[in-house]
């Protein structure tokens, strides 16, 4: 259903079961374990889905290695058994990552992770290979019934030097065991809200749409994009906006007493980086490494570059962060510490994100210490209103398990039963996911009459769920555009059917282009010519659109107008080097 079918839906029937608010990856869950349980369900999210924080992760599926040092023991089983269920639920996003810990010490943070362990205020220090080798000792013991990945293992340091010869000479071993990754985490959530739509249409979800408070007790529902208002009757809401949980909480639900906080996050800043020696240096792992403050830190190879993070920083305002100069410098000082033969020149950050991680409350001094586990807490009716569950915490890895943990509660107050379990059900493009990929691959491209490599990079980015834009591409004209990788119909299909109302969803979140560092100026106005065709866009709208584009790039991104420029010719001189040599 279009956005006007959904408002004239609530106009005639204004009573819904559930309003959730916030369509980050945990809303989305909710809706979609609602949605299934057949609970007329409707998400309102202010922005675009997947936008804030659940875009600014570090690409991670994992179980926190780092979170048994705070005794979070029941939030490791729980996030490798929701780690292993992805693998197997989201194959087409989700993937084993090798990672390798380099080691410095031996007996080093013992005494300190005890302290830490115990509640006691300690800064983090460096941990030693006794201390390593326990933490993945537990996550091995955790994971051993499923074993769907290899046990860790641990080199000395002439085999780790052998194997990663660009790590610091100071080592002293290594170890390296697996997690996973996540290539499209934007997509994946889409895909959460696709399912939940699909369950039927007592499911619906509007982006770039506002709940605001009419009355005490009466709530209206503003849409961002026609500027239509309608009053709306829910039974419960659920408040899954994250770091903005007490903004909203504050705005909606009023009450005459200051309630203290729920939440205390504190935001991650990434950088990508375009390095061939970063990446040859690497050789395919993630590399898993502590600064030289105790600070945790990441790089692992990501869509042909290297995502490098992250810093973890207290914020009270959720809505304009991004990664200032200081956090920059400080991931390329981690960088350089590392590995400190390799030099990044600044032009090769390619992409810069942050986002603020959803974290409850807590008035301890050190951010690392902080819990990552989650829980809902009911906010009761004042007013006549109805009552509100919020869901506090959270990281990526386990949204399915607090999504379901939501529903459970919420239908556990509306007197209704779970008639459906998500925990072994695919997700999008994981139906029916092919043992034999080549085959299914090419049985696609005959039947569509697509090249083979143009269904390979449509099934990497839409797992089986590229039959259908392959049949679309197929049904009419299509041209390639200045990246060549898309074609003019593959975006027309994410506009029609993928609630795209900005540039900046098409280019930032339903497609990799902007982080992978292949977006160039050319191939923006070829994006916004085409989403102002399909949305039938003035000239003036149009100019507005690109302008506001290249002002979110440049400052959230720190992508600015010349890199673009730059990008072209960079292209344009690829393209030629290409047909010289073919």
């Amino acid at each position: 259903m279009n956005r006007e079918e959904i408002f004239n839906g609530l106009v005639e029937s204004p009573k819904v079961d559930v309003c959730v608010l916030g369509g980050g990856i945990n809303g989305l869950s909710v809706f979609r374990e609602l949605a299934l349980q057949g609970i007329n369900v409707l998400l309102v999210e202010k922005h675009d889905y997947c936008s804030g924080a659940s875009a600014a992760l570090s690409r991670m599926v994992h179980g926190g290695l780092r979170y048994l040092e705070n005794g979070e023991f029941s939030l490791v089983r729980e996030s490798l058994v929701e780690r292993d269920r992805l693998l197997k639920n989201a194959p087409h996003y989700v993937a084993p990552l090798p990672t390798t810990v380099p080691i410095f010490d031996i007996f080093s943070g013992l005494a300190n992770g005890a302290v830490r362990f115990m509640g006691l205020t300690r800064r983090p220090s460096r941990r030693g290979a006794v201390a390593v080798k326990m933490g993945l000792g537990i996550y091995d013991f955790l994971t051993r019934k499923r074993a769907l990945m290899p046990k860790h293992a641990f080199r000395g340091r002439r085999a780790t030097l052998a194997r990663w010869p660009a790590l610091n000479p100071d080592i002293k071993s290594s170890a390296t065991y697996y997690d996973a990754w996540v290539s499209q985490p934007e997509r994946l959530g889409l895909e959460l809200l696709k399912d939940g739509h699909a369950a039927g249409p007592h499911a619906h979800a509007l982006n770039y749409a506002e709940l605001v408070l009419a009355a005490p007790g009466r709530y209206e529902l503003k849409d961002g994009v026609s500027g239509a208002v309608v009053t709306i009757e829910p039974t419960l809401i659920i408040n899954a906006t994250g770091g903005w949980i007490d903004i909203a909480n504050g705005a909606l639900f009023p009450s005459t007493s200051k309630p203290a906080p729920l939440m205390g996050g504190t935001k991650g800043s990434h950088l990508i980086i375009d390095n061939p020696a970063l990446m040859e240096a690497l050789d395919g792992h993630m590399i898993y490494y502590e600064n030289e403050d105790g600070r945790i830190c990441i790089l692992f190879p990501y869509l042909g570059k290297v995502l490098v993070g992250s810093t973890d920083i207290r914020v009270d305002d959720p809505e304009t962060v991004r990664c200032e100069p200081d956090e920059r410098d400080y991931i390329l000082q981690s960088l350089a510490w590392v590995l400190p033969d390799i030099k990044i020149r600044r032009e090769e950050v390619v992409f810069q994100f942050s986002g603020v991680r959803p974290l409850p409350a807590s008035e301890d001094s050190f951010t690392g210490r902080i819990p990552r586990d989650h829980f809902c807490t009911f906010v009761e009716a004042v007013d006549d209103g109805p009552p509100v569950l919020c869901m506090i915490g959270g990281k990526w890895t386990t949204f399915r398990s607090f999504g379901e943990m939501a529903a459970d509660l919420t239908l556990e107050r509306l007197g209704r039963a779970r008639r459906v379990s998500t925990g072994e059900r695919a997700i999008g493009g994981g139906r029916q996911y092919p043992s034999d990929r080549d085959t299914w691959i090419d049985d696609v491209a005959a039947s569509t009459g697509l090249s083979r490599e143009r269904m390979r990079t449509l099934f990497t980015r839409y797992g089986t769920g590229s039959r259908q834009i392959a049949d679309f591409i197929a049904g009419g004209a299509d041209h390639a555009l200045p990246y060549p990788d898309y074609s003019a119909r593959e975006l027309q299909f994410l506009v029609r059917n993928e609630a795209v109302e900005h540039l900046d969803d098409l280019l930032l979140r339903r497609t990799t282009l902007a982080i992978s560092g292949e977006l160039s100026l050319d191939m923006a106005d070829a994006a916004l010519a085409l989403l102002a065709s399909e949305k039938h866009w003035s000239l003036p709208l149009a100019d507005h659109e690109r302008k506001r584009f290249l002002t979110l790039l440049a400052e959230r991104h720190g992508v600015d107008e010349e890199t673009l420029s730059a990008r072209n010719e960079q292209r344009s001189a690829l393209c030629e080097t290409t047909a010289r040599s073919g």
